[in-house]
């Protein structure tokens, strides 16, 4: 394996710390090598609150990850959530200086998109074009080579709290490591999990985790609207640990082996043993009884999506529906109750798009961290496959230096005669 076709992902979620290690074939897909998890205990809905914590998480995931992959990891691409991220859409107009749209041109326009007024504690984290125009002419991707006057970019601007940002980089430096790229999760998740059919009807997609869930809206190919909300998986916990006196942990586990997000699917007469608080002893419970816990936060998290869909103004162009993904989206009856809430078609979406290890992380609980691979695989760039001749000949040539030795001069005899 060459480091060059080498690629990170560092999720930190609120729950667990994944790192995956990829490397992308001259094919263009990416061959998962390395996988290191590790349970979180330093982020608070998506938010770093204990850097020595968060800092001994990252180092065991990286450490295990490394292990299996057989390498040293010393990038990463990196995820980012939290309530303090924001959006909003922009757009920007210059001149085209040879009637002819080139590469500084479409830098000029970026750059007079960004130019909005962001509070003083943020920064922009990604600027997404969303269409160009040119005199006028709408829905234009790629506009460079394309003659005109006049150019005008549509993009999505996304920014989140600087302090939250420098937190997160500041605990994977203090792991040794470089940071390559701060990602917004839903953006990375987007890249697992939706169908380019889906992006270009119009889609909802939410991943929802254990601190967080993010919406990201998509229609006619591009994102037009994402969000956090700060309700998920461990607002669950909680109530289940509330309702049925029972330590956090215990509650965790009843959560994910029993509980059901829709109580008329869950039977009456299904028992389950709960373990109580101290030295008292186990308590028996009806399946039922534990649906009745989960489904009223289920729906509250449901209800405050539709709202933030509704205001978002695209509701009515999702013509794809919802696409739910993230762990907290396994849990039975979701999709049922989702549809029951959203009126539109639901479906839970596994990370597709790699090979090796398809059964352990097609899983909805990899999304983001496979979502980020891909997109560590689009800045990376085409990978071109070496022949053994040309490393043969390469290597030799860098042995030889300029001394014209055996090698450099076959090197210049098969660039002549082929």
């Amino acid at each position: 394996m060459t480091t060059d076709n080498m690629v990170v992902a560092l999720d930190i979620g609120t729950s667990k710390v994944v790192c995956l290690v990829g490397e992308v074939t001259p094919e263009g897909t990416i061959e998962i090598v390395g996988v290191g998890a590790q349970p979180s205990s330093g982020l608070k809905r998506g938010v770093v609150v204990n850097i020595e914590a968060t800092v001994n998480s990252i180092q065991r995931a990286i450490e295990e990850a490394e292990l299996m992959a057989g390498c040293k990891i010393r990038g990463v691409t990196v995820g980012i959530a939290g309530s303090h991220i924001s959006s909003h859409n922009s757009h920007g107009i210059v001149a085209v200086r040879d009637r002819e749209v080139t590469d500084q041109d479409l830098e000029r326009v970026i750059d007079a998109a960004r130019a909005v007024a962001i509070p003083a504690d943020q920064q922009i984290l990604h600027i997404l074009p969303q269409e160009y125009l040119i005199d006028n002419q709408e829905g234009i991707k790629e506009p460079l080579g394309m003659s005109g006057v006049r150019l005008e970019a549509k993009v999505h601007l996304v920014t989140g709290a600087t302090n939250a940002i420098q937190n997160v980089e500041k605990c994977v430096r203090r792991c040794g490591l470089e940071v390559d790229a701060v990602v917004l999760e839903q953006l990375a998740s987007s890249y697992a999990v939706l169908t380019d059919d889906e992006k270009a009807l119009g889609v909802c997609m939410v991943d929802i985790g254990a601190g967080t869930a993010d919406i990201a809206v998509f229609t006619g190919g591009s994102i037009r609207h994402t969000a956090v909300i700060p309700i998920a998986g461990d607002q669950v916990t909680s109530d289940i640990a509330m309702a049925l006196r029972t330590p956090t942990k215990q509650a965790e586990k009843v959560k994910v082996k029993y509980a059901c997000a829709l109580a008329q699917l869950a039977a009456a007469d299904e028992m389950i043993k709960v373990a109580s608080v101290g030295d008292r002893p186990p308590r028996d419970l009806s399946r039922q009884a534990l649906a009745e816990v989960v489904e009223p936060r289920y729906d509250e998290l449901f209800t405050l999506i539709q709202a933030e869909l509704r205001r978002s103004g695209y509701e009515d162009l999702a013509a794809a529906g919802i696409v739910m993904t993230g762990g907290t989206a396994k849990m039975e009856g979701a999709v049922e109750l989702a549809e029951e809430i959203f009126h539109m078609p639901v479906r839970l979406a596994k990370p597709q798009g790699i090979r090796g290890m398809e059964e352990q992380l097609g899983n909805p609980v990899y999304a983001t961290g496979i979502g980020l691979l891909h997109y560590a695989k689009l800045d990376l760039g085409p990978v071109k496959p070496l022949t053994e001749l040309e490393d043969f000949i390469d290597t030799g040539h860098e042995q030889a230096g300029n001394t014209g030795g055996l090698f450099v001069r076959l090197k210049d005899w098969l660039q002549g005669n082929f």
